[in-house]
This record gives C-alpha cells, sequence and structure tokens, in this order.
C-alpha cells in the first residue's frame, strides 16, 4: 500500500507488516506500541498456534514415545502433552524445524528436514494471507484501532507474489534494514547460539553440497547440526537482503534498524515512517 507522508499520519486505521531479518528488531518495536491500540499479529506465532499444531505435538510425543516411562503414560491416555506458544516463546515451532545432521548429535535426516521445511513453508504462506481477516477481527470483534503484522524473518523466501500482494493491499509494508554497523554483530550471535531456521529448497541444496565438498563429508548424516547452522547463516544473511530490498522497493519502504532502537513512543514510529515516505517520494 502506497501512501503520501500526510496520508499515513491522517489515516484512521493503520495497518502495517514489518519484515526484516530475525535481530533487526521488529518484535520489540511492536511491543512499544501501545497495547490498547494496536493489535499485534505474530506470523510465527500464527503459525505455532495453528498451521503446526499438530505437526509440533506429533513430534513431541514421538520424542516422549522414545522413553519407556513416558511411553506407557501415553499409550494409555494417562498424560496429555501440549505445547505452551506464546509471541515471545517461539521455541516449539523452532524445535519442530530442527537441523540437518548427524541423528546421533540431535540433527534430522535429509529427506525429513526437507519435510518439515516443505510444512512451514506452506503454514507461512497461510498465515501472511491470514490477515486480512485478522484485520477485520481485530476492529470488529476486539474494537484495535490499528493492526501491526510481525511477519516472519523468511517472507522474503516464500517466492509467492500472492502473498506480497495480498499484504501490500492490505498494509503499508516497512522493511527494517540492518545497517552494514550492525551485520556483523547480528551474525556473530546467530553464530554463538546457532538456531533452526527456514531454507529455500534451491538454496539449501547449493550450500549442503558447498559444506560438504569444503568439509569433505560424504553424507549429511555425518555433518554435526550445529556446525552447518552456523556456517550457512551469513551466507542466508546474505541472500536474503537483496530479496527484502525488492519487496521494499516495490511494494513498501525502508528504515534503518538504528533509527528503530532509538524509537522510544507510537509518535517516533509513526514519524519514521513518514519520513521514509517523503524520501522515497
Amino acid at each position: 500500500m502506497k501512501m503520501s507522508p500526510q496520508e499515513f499520519l491522517d489515516w484512521q486505521s493503520k495497518r502495517i507488516t514489518l519484515l526484516a531479518m530475525s535481530g533487526a528488531g521488529k518484535t520489540t518495536l511492536a511491543n512499544k506500541l501501545p497495547k490498547a491500540n494496536w493489535f499485534h499479529y505474530s506470523g510465527d506465532y500464527r503459525i505455532g498456534t495453528k498451521y503446526l499444531k499438530e505437526p509440533i505435538l506429533d513430534n513431541l510425543k514421538r520424542q516422549a514415545m522414545t522413553v519407556p516411562f513416558l511411553r506407557e503414560l501415553l499409550l494409555t491416555d494417562s498424560i496429555y502433552i501440549g505445547s505452551k506458544i506464546t509471541v515471545e516463546n517461539l521455541a516449539p515451532v523452532s524445535s519442530f524445524l530442527g537441523k540437518l545432521g548427524s541423528p546421533e548429535l540431535g540433527g534430522l535426516p535429509l529427506q525429513e528436514f526437507k519435510r518439515r521445511q516443505k510444512l512451514h513453508h506452506q503454514a507461512e504462506i497461510a498465515a501472511m494471507n491470514d490477515v486480512p481477516e485478522f484485520i477485520h477481527k481485530a476492529e470488529d470483534i476486539y474494537g484495535y484501532r490499528h493492526f501491526i503484522n510481525d511477519a516472519g524473518g523468511s517472507v522474503c523466501e516464500l517466492d509467492c507474489p500472492d502473498v506480497l500482494e495480498t499484504l501490500a493491499a492490505h498494509t503499508v509494508i516497512v522493511y527494517i534494514r540492518i545497517p552494514k554497523s550492525l551485520e556483523q554483530t547480528i551474525i556473530e550471535r546467530a553464530k554463538s547460539d546457532p538456531k533452526p531456521l527456514y531454507y529455500r529448497e534451491a538454496f539449501l541444496d547449493a550450500k549442503l553440497d558447498e559444506f560438504m565438498k569444503m568439509r569433505h563429508y560424504s553424507s549429511p548424516d555425518e555433518i554435526p547440526p550445529d556446525d552447518f547452522v552456523t556456517w550457512i547463516f551469513p551466507e542466508l544473511f546474505k541472500s536474503r537482503i537483496p530479496r527484502y530490498e525488492a519487496i521494499a522497493e516495490r511494494y513498501g519502504y525502508t528504515i534503518d534498524a538504528d533509527q528503530v532502537a532509538q524509537i522510544k513512543t507510537e509518535s517516533d514510529f509513526l514519524g519514521l515512517v513518514a519520513e521514509a515516505m517523503a524520501q522515497q517520494q
């Protein structure tokens, strides 16, 4: 959705989608907006509680069935297993995605890893396509004036133009760009605490082949999972930047993460978005 700075500031029911790499401050920014006025829609939360809910629970049960004590209780319906997903705690989603590599070290075989990646891809598309419905619900049922869509870091990887068209038709898309000065900080943070991630299949295949040749592995099952995640993150980071930039250029606006870090109030945020609109004009 394109508009002039004044049109945006005068807009009575603001609807915004935040796009950014993990670590750029999307969720922190969304949490700074007054909760009484802004409905906070988390794409990752929707994925975990709606579209991957059953696969996540199946994964937990599969792990529990390997423990004889828990197996007996599950088979007799004596215990219930659930996941407690919140906007701040998305660990069950990450645990389901898992890491590619040696099963003996907690990794997933390539076929199973790709199956879960595909499920996440489908779930993220569905969660983003739900945005218009939740904009309506937020206002009609709960009475919120404004709507913020905290989109997942992998939205730029979906290769689904319809999703972007839907988001652009119903929201102002704001891309939070990570300045060069912060790139290495985010990369080092990810290396120190490697987390499961979504990869486009073509990207995964190319980088896995490169990694295995470089480290002389003959099978993905030999790879230490954390080693691969740590190695591939900087490659993923670099590959996503032009994708985000292309989305922002066509559909939305760009603000910098260091500017976002200085935001303290709702007015600060709206002024920054209006400034980005003015610069693009």
